[in-house]
């Protein structure tokens, strides 16, 4: 597998999360873990950094990317590959002080991003001023969209995967709002529809694959994506390459897929550019 031009550091967003439609569809959570590793690989071997905005809980997805940059960084690395957005209703609930030490833990390979209730990158120093606490479910719906806003605006694509659609906190499941966000900005967008779930349904909606047995048409926000067809993905691959990355249940043909289609938004010019702060 060829990797995309290196010399420009770039960022790619990762949505990946449990899908209501695995057992049926034949996996597991660690198929999962697996997708989520495997993308990470290629992605940190090919230069990209990552982004993926989630929470910090023991054995999660943040842990797992942090583990894999450690492994994957290559010496000429001077900055974080990966870095993990931190909505505001996930972060107050913890103490300032732990935040702190894993972020003088993680310093080289990943980075921490507070994000504030308005979307502002926030300092560990304006992170000691406030006391740790519950958020309430305003908060919750607010702060995560401000989150969301906020790594959309700080990367390049995003690469999406799975997804439940009940549960979800603010307006529509996570997945859908990540999506949702990428498609309104006309960022490069890959869809895998292979494990099910809310990804399955947008990739439906969009056009992209039939409706089968295990579509969901009532989730909230679900109505939104059909004003979009698959000509607003832009991710450099063609309309018959997105339908099979739709459908594959094969992870190294998604995983080739995705490569082949940020290597051609590369060599066709696409302003890949560095982390920015929003």
């Amino acid at each position: 597998m060829s990797a995309i031009d290196t010399q420009t550091p770039r960022s790619v967003a990762i949505s990946m999360s449990e899908s209501p439609d695995m057992a049926v569809l034949g996996f597991s959570e660690g198929h999962l873990r697996e997708a989520v590793a495997e993308f990470a690989i290629y992605l940190l071997a090919s230069g990209t950094n990552l982004a993926y905005g989630g929470d910090l809980r023991s054995g999660g997805f943040t842990e797992l990317l942090f583990e894999l940059v450690m492994r994957y960084r290559r010496d000429e690395d001077t900055d974080a590959r990966v870095i993990d957005y931190l909505a505001w209703p996930v972060h107050v609930r913890m103490e300032a002080t732990d935040l702190n030490a894993l972020a003088a833990e993680l310093q080289g390979f990943a980075q921490l991003a507070l994000i504030g209730q308005d979307g502002r990158w926030m300092s560990m120093e304006e992170r000691y001023t406030l006391p740790s606490r519950e958020p309430d479910e305003r908060e919750w719906g607010t702060g995560l969209t401000a989150m969301r806003r906020t790594m959309r605006g700080n990367t390049d694509a995003r690469i999406v995967l799975g997804g439940q659609v009940e549960g979800h906190k603010g307006a529509m499941p996570g997945i859908a709002e990540e999506t949702l966000l990428s498609l309104e900005a006309g960022q490069p967008l890959f869809l895998i529809g292979g494990f099910g779930g809310c990804t399955r349904d947008i990739a439906e909606t969009v056009g992209l694959v039939d409706t089968w047995t295990g579509s969901r048409s009532a989730w909230p926000g679900r109505q939104h994506f059909k004003r979009y067809t698959q000509n607003d993905l832009h991710n450099g691959l063609s309309s018959e390459e997105n339908q099979v990355l739709a459908r594959t249940p094969h992870l190294d043909q998604a995983v080739t897929l995705v490569m082949q289609g940020l290597r051609r938004l590369r060599n066709g010019g696409t302003p890949f550019g560095p982390i920015r702060k929003g």
